[in-house]
């Protein structure tokens, strides 16, 4: 019996744990979403610097 009771409780435990992080979740949404975009954005950028267009080394062609 006592080992049912400490099955149930740990149990109970686990749910609570997963119920207060899908409530931290739901409440900070909006500034997790606001960060993964500001990730988003610098990678996106670093991405455009180093792969630059095929089309730059004949730049200095259109000059002439």
């Amino acid at each position: 019996m006592r080992k049912v009771v400490q099955f149930v409780l740990k149990l109970v435990a686990v749910c609570m744990v997963v119920a207060a992080a899908a409530c931290c979740v739901i409440a900070y949404w909006d500034k997790i979403s606001a960060v993964l975009g500001c990730a988003r954005d610098k990678i996106a950028e670093k991405r455009a610097c180093c792969c630059r267009s095929e089309y730059d080394d004949y730049a200095d062609w259109d000059e002439e």
